[in-house]
């Protein structure tokens, strides 16, 4: 029975596929046949319709990712709508104190419509904060019992209270968070003026624009000193934001996992492990097991893939403002040179290729074409996220 269905098959695809013979004419004039019989074509024919299946599903896959929703946009969504819950509430705690206000004479009006200029700057300050790390807890409302109170005045009183908080909290936030950024380009022997600001369309406004405490009160309808402390605010928050954005494109993170390789050579003068002599060592050596993944410490474009004298396979990454980064003796490499490369993409795996007594990494940091210690920047880098978090 098998033996008949085969060779009912075998008629089927010599029908479809019939020996085919190709003569080609040669230049000298040899005739060459080439002979193309059904198993042939059944081959060909079945590899065509693997990579043909193969386009499909890759198409569809690349789709279907395109489609999916990014979490980041969904953290976003998640970050906005906690704010829009946050202002709500504060509004829904004003109109409150407003309500009980409505029998009251001209001149607890007038207070309460002061409380609500303060609000609505203090608005614009959360727009401002959205989206920083830890604002959420440092800016989050308190519970005003005073509001339940019979007492219009009371609650205004509460309400107005709660906003002198608020405000002293956002000086407080804002402020370290930026002394802690600043502190942290130091430690990596960075000044952070000498860097083009990072362009963020959601940083301007009233809020730091006016430079004059009075003329923004005006334009908030609040006194100058409650002004003078949302505008100091303000402009810690964009700084804040700037030297963040700043900080993401610095080689502050560590190039291995810290629990696959330790420090091995520091930076600086050491005894030649060759010559037994003492030299300058240019870089920070991490040693750990053969093909140990070596990460990028900041985003940027790979400027050389290849060999170095000394250094063996090397990988050198261009970040722009004047620095780059290299690391050396690499077993294999996994980009390409003209490559972008974002902060932890996969570079290559340690080896003890060139000038090296065993698999480490070697990982060097230039600016401005001079060598620089990575232990300032790996420092700089742990400040940082303290500082971000």
């Amino acid at each position: 029975m098998v033996a008949d269905q085969l060779t009912r098959l075998r008629r089927f695809l010599e029908s479809v596929f019939p020996e085919r013979h190709i003569y080609v004419r040669t230049g000298g004039g040899e005739v060459r046949g080439i002979v193309l019989t059904t198993a042939r074509q059944v081959a060909v024919c079945a590899g065509v319709s693997v990579l043909a299946l193969w386009l499909i599903f890759c198409t569809g896959a690349m789709l279907v990712q395109a489609t999916s929703p990014n979490p980041a946009d969904r953290a976003a969504a998640h970050m906005e709508a906690y704010y829009e819950r946050l202002t709500a509430d504060r509004q829904a705690r004003l109109n409150s104190a407003m309500a009980q206000l409505s029998d009251t004479n001209g001149a607890l009006s007038e207070l309460a419509r002061s409380v609500e200029t303060r609000h609505e700057a203090l608005a614009l300050l959360f727009t401002e904060a959205k989206g920083e790390p830890g604002a959420a807890q440092a800016l989050a409302p308190a519970p005003v019992a005073a509001l339940a109170n019979a007492n219009p005045l009371s609650g205004v009183r509460a309400v107005e209270q709660d906003q002198d908080r608020l405000i002293a909290r956002a000086e407080t936030y804002a402020k370290s968070r930026a002394d802690r950024l600043r502190l942290a380009f130091r430690l990596a022997g960075l000044d952070p003026a000498s860097f083009s600001p990072v362009s963020d369309d959601s940083l301007g406004g009233p809020l730091i624009d006016t430079k004059d405490p009075r003329a923004l009160a005006a334009i908030l309808d609040v006194d100058p000193d409650f002004a003078q402390r949302i505008q100091n605010a303000a402009t810690d928050l964009s700084d804040v934001r700037s030297l963040t954005g700043l900080a993401q494109a610095l080689p502050l993170a560590a190039p291995t996992l810290a629990s696959q390789t330790r420090r091995t050579s520091g930076f600086g003068a050491r005894i030649d492990p060759f010559t037994g002599r003492p030299s300058f060592h240019p870089g920070v050596d991490f040693a750990g097991p053969m093909y140990t993944p070596v990460h990028a410490t900041a985003p940027g474009v790979v400027s050389f893939v290849g060999q170095r004298n000394g250094y063996g396979n090397v990988v050198e990454i261009d970040h722009g403002h004047g620095l780059k980064t290299r690391f050396g003796h690499l077993a294999a490499v996994y980009v390409m040179a003209g490559q972008h490369v974002a902060i932890g993409t996969k570079l290559g795996g340690i080896g003890s290729t060139g000038r090296s007594t065993g698999p480490h990494l070697h990982y060097e940091v230039w600016v401005d074409g001079r060598l620089q210690n990575p232990e300032r920047f790996l420092e700089a880098g742990q400040y940082v996220q303290q500082a971000t978090e």
